[in-house]
C-alpha cells in the first residue's frame, strides 16, 4: 500500500499508488497494479493539475523492481509530484524496509522509497510513514516496491 495525502486550508487530495503483484506458479506478476486492497483508480493527470496546485513530473513504471525468478515479479512504479504552493503533505507506505519476498527459490523485489526534493536542491529520504510541510517548486518522488519472483531461474544453455 502507498497512500498519499497532501493538502492546504484550500485543497485536500488522497490517492494510493500501485505498485507491482508477486509472480506465481505458471505466470509473472502484473506491473503497476492494486493488490490486495479494494479496487481504485488515480485521478487522470489532466485534472489533478486543473484541480489542485501540482504539476505531475513523472507516472511510468520502476523497470526491474520486480523479483527474478522462473517468473518475475511484476514492477512497481515511480510517481513525482511538484506542488505549486504550500502544503503539508502525509506517506503511508509498506515495504520501505523489508523487501517483498520470493517464492520458491524466486528473487526478492525492490523495496520502495519516498524522497523530498526541495526547490534549493536538497533532499531528504523519508520514513514509510512521514507528514511534512511542502513550498512552492517541492517535489515529492514516490518510487513504490516491485512484487516478488517466483521459482528458480533456469540459466539458457544456447
Amino acid at each position: 500500500m502507498n497512500n498519499l495525502t497532501f493538502g492546504n486550508d484550500r485543497y485536500q487530495y488522497y490517492e494510493t499508488i500501485a505498485g507491482g503483484s508477486g509472480a506465481g506458479d505458471g505466470f509473472d506478476g502484473a506491473s503497476g497494479v492494486q493488490t490486495h486492497m479494494t479496487n481504485s483508480r488515480l485521478t487522470d493527470p489532466e485534472v489533478l493539475e486543473s484541480r489542485f496546485p501540482v504539476l505531475l513530473r513523472e507516472f511510468s513504471f520502476r523497470v526491474g523492481s520486480g523479483g527474478s525468478g522462473a517468473y518475475r515479479g511484476g514492477d512497481g512504479l515511480v510517481r513525482c509530484v511538484e506542488f505549486r504552493e504550500a502544503m503539508t503533505a502525509a506517506i503511508l507506505s509498506n515495504h520501505r524496509r523489508i523487501a517483498p519476498f520470493g517464492l520458491q527459490g524466486g528473487g526478492a523485489a525492490m523495496t520502495g522509497e519516498n524522497r523530498v526534493m526541495r526547490r534549493d536542491g536538497s533532499s531528504e529520504a523519508l520514513q514509510a510513514t512521514a507528514e511534512f510541510a511542502v513550498d512552492a517548486g517541492d517535489r515529492l518522488r514516490i518510487e513504490t516496491p516491485g512484487g516478488g519472483g517466483y521459482g528458480r531461474a533456469v540459466a539458457d544453455d544456447h
